[in-house]
Parts: structure tokens; sequence; C-alpha cells
């Protein structure tokens, strides 16, 4: 008599949508939220869009509550098919297609050919003039803008349910940081480089890596945390965070700019929707997921961004294991760390919003940090540093200076790689192979002998 338990059904939002079919409703933890209902998110989205404490429900947000549910189908099937074959064995493929294309590897699975087949045709909505000017227009935004963007994005990752469950249970920024760190910000500056979606430039090959990646711990949380999970947080590393995250990178610091009088026309904010949209392309966001104007975006990032949910039982273990190192040491050495932390923390407050930063710091020893004060001198200083590319905008050869400043990716982002190398490799990290989830996804067992 077998013991083998029997499988139970999977759930019935378990699928990948087909057009005709009725959208799944969004899951249940991705109900809107006051938390995220800031005076920074206010003054970023309410010059272009209504800001309303329940998001207005479009077609496109519709789509992306359906797709909560949804993870990569393409990269999802070469994951499994790896698992296989054998991770090492597959990734080989993968480097191999990625080299000399898809016909000069031997015998490769099905899903391999899907994948590359997709990947070799580009959209017919991709225009390289205006995916170029997104890119200049990106890179030509402030300082201040760009920090509020990576900001908004930390407390996704740290606060927000889906991302902060995600990062946690995979435990790369406890076990990991400096590796974890120097794959973020190298990407971070690699996808701002020129050429980077040309078929054959090593940033399009990174990105498609980070797509393997994001696919892997997908199918391996999918699988630890089981069906209760799944019904009530949806896929892990979803199509729809993928989408809603390629938009708030890429509109965060040109929204910021505008906010504080530093115009940019509807028209250019839409080329830099399309530099991104490509990424997004290219990271396995599903075709009708992807806006086609600034507008449907900002309403899909509104949306996703009441709905993210949080704090999480992550949120705080992962921010206290972030603290025990930092202020590590005797009393008076942690006390005169945690003193200096506070500007860091009002600059965060000013970009983001105070009830956010409350959040993530709720459970940990700087729950009571002050920030008032530290606030109100980080907005002043954000705002001037805004002014002062105003003012620079206006002064001869502006235009020079721009292209200059984005010929070989954003300095800003540059300059944190240059750091992020340093401080890797005095941990001993010196790559970034992204093939840290190799070995979560188990090579399923060979079947076993009859009799």
């Amino acid at each position: 008599m077998s013991t083998n338990p029997t499988p139970a059904d999977p759930h019935p939002f378990d699928h990948h949508h087909r057009p005709g079919r009725p959208l799944r409703p969004g899951p249940e933890a991705a109900a809107p939220s006051a938390l995220w209902l800031t005076e920074p998110h206010h003054r970023l989205f309410s010059p272009w869009i209504t800001v309303r404490a329940s998001p207005e429900r479009t077609p496109l947000t519709a789509l992306f509550d359906d797709h909560r549910w949804e993870g990569d189908e393409l990269m999802d099937a070469v994951v499994l098919a790896f698992s296989a074959t054998g991770m090492a064995r597959g990734r080989r493929m993968l480097e191999q297609a990625l080299d000399q294309g898809i016909d000069a590897v031997p015998d490769p699975p099905a899903a391999l050919v899907a994948l590359f087949r997709d990947l070799d045709a580009p959209p017919g909505w991709f225009d390289a003039d205006r995916w170029e000017r997104g890119r200049r227009l990106w890179i030509n935004a402030s300082l201040s803008g760009k920090l509020a963007m990576l900001f908004s994005d930390a407390m996704g990752t740290f606060v927000g349910a889906e991302v902060s469950s995600a990062t946690g249970q995979t435990r790369r920024f406890l076990a990991d940081f400096r590796r974890r760190e120097l794959e973020t910000v190298t990407w971070f500056h690699q996808v701002t480089r020129p050429g980077g979606v040309d078929r054959g430039s090593p940033v399009f090959k990174d990105i498609i890596r980070v797509r393997l990646m994001h696919a892997q711990a997908r199918l391996s949380l999918r699988r630890a945390w089981g069906d209760a999970h799944f019904a009530h947080h949806g896929n892990p590393i979803s199509n729809a965070m993928t989408m809603g995250a390629a938009i708030t990178f890429g509109l965060y610091p040109v929204l910021f700019d505008h906010a504080h009088g530093r115009r940019i026309t509807p028209a250019a904010l839409d080329d830099v929707l399309h530099y991104w949209s490509c990424i997004a392309h290219l990271m396995g966001v599903t075709p009708a997921l992807i806006p086609r104007t600034a507008p449907d975006a900002l309403h899909l990032a509104h949306h996703m961004i009441l709905t993210a949910g949080g704090p999480t039982p992550w949120t705080s273990l992962t921010v206290n294991a972030a603290l025990a190192q930092i202020l590590s040491g005797g009393p008076l050495r942690r006390r005169l760390r945690a003193k200096a932390l506070q500007p860091l923390f009002g600059l965060l407050s000013a970009l983001v919003g105070e009830p956010l930063v409350r959040a993530l710091l709720q459970d940990s020893p700087l729950a009571g940090t002050r920030l008032r004060p530290w606030q109100r001198l980080a907005e002043a200083t954000t705002h001037l540093n805004v002014l002062l590319r105003r003012i620079g905008d206006r002064l001869p050869s502006a235009a020079t200076r721009a292209t200059i400043r984005a010929s070989n990716g954003d300095p800003w982002q540059r300059l944190a790689m240059r750091s992020a190398v340093a401080s890797a490799r005095r941990s001993g990290v010196t790559g970034t192979p992204y093939d840290h989830d190799d070995g979560s996804v188990p090579r399923p067992a060979a079947p076993s002998p009859e009799g």
C-alpha cells in the first residue's frame, strides 16, 4: 500500500491568463492601505492623475490584479526544464544561446527554444530612437529624484508584503548581503548604458540572467510556501510586480523633478516610460500588461503602491539583522552610530513619507528616532538640488553636458557600483554571475523502481 500523499488539486487561480477568460480578482493581501498614501506620493502623482485612497479601476489595473497570480510563463518553463536536465547544464545552454543564438545549442529543451524565439523577435512597438531619448532623460534627472526612486524601491522591498516576504524567505539580504548589493547596483548601472536592449549587448544578457534568477526564486518560494500563502498573497515575484517596479524605477526620478519645478512634457514622460517598458518586456512582463502611455502607467503604479500591503514579519527581521551589524560594538559606539543614522532616516522620510519610515523601524532599536528636524532639512536640500539643475538647464551647452553625462550610463549609478565593488571585494565577492539561486530548485527525484 502506497504511503505517498495524493497531490492536492491546484489552486483555482494558479494558471496563466488567456484572452477571453475572466480576470482573477487581486489576492486578499492586495487591499488599499492608507500607509502608502503619503504626502510625497501625492506630490509626485497628483500633477498627472487623480490621487485617491481607493485607486481608480482601469482595464490595466484589473489586468494587473489578475497578473499578481502570474509568474513568467516562458522563463518559469525554462527553470522547470533545467531542473530536469540539471541546472548547471541548463545554465551552460542559456549562456551559449545568449552568446551564439539558440540554433547553436545542441538539443535544447523546447522551453528554452520558445524563450529565445520570443527574445529574438523585438515587439512591434519598440522604437530605438525613443528608447535612447528616454534613457537620456532618465539619466538627466536630479540626484534627489534618483534617491526618491531608490528609497521608494527600498520601501517596497522591506515593507511591502510581496517583496519583503520573498527577500526575507530567500534570505539573500540576510545571508549574502554584499553579493546581493553588488548584483543590484551593477544591474541598475548596466541598464542605463547605451544600447542596453540590443540583442548582442552584455546588458541584454544580464537582464536575461536576472530574469532566470527571479524565476528560480519564484518556483522555490511557490513550493516552500504552498497554496495557503499563494491564496492570500498571489505568486511571489509576480508578473504584475515586475511591471510595477519598472514603472516606479523609470518614472520616479523625473516625476520628482517635475513636482519640484523642473518640468517634463507628457511626450518626454512617455519616452522615459518607453525606455523602461522595453526592459520590462525583456524581464518577461506579459505584453498586454505593458502600458503605452504615462497616464496609464501612473494609474497602474498608484494602484500597485496603495495595495502593496505590509509590513510583514520579514520587515523587522531583515531591518534588525542589518542594524545588528551597523550598531555593533560597545554601548557608546552603538549610541553614536544610532545618532549618525538620524540624517539618513530623515532623508528617507522626506522622500517617501514618515509613516513608511515608522513602519520600517517599528520593531527595531531605532523605532523612536527623531525624524522631523532632519526631514525638514532634507526637504530643503533636495528642493535646492532640483533648483540648481533647473538653473543648469538654462545655461549654455546644457544639451551637450546632458549628452556627455549619458555617454556611458548613469554617473551616480556608476559611483554606487564602484563603491559596491570595493565593499564586495573586501568580503571576497568578485563577480555578478546572478547564479545564487541555481541550487534553489531541486532536480526531480528519479521514479521508484517497480516491484
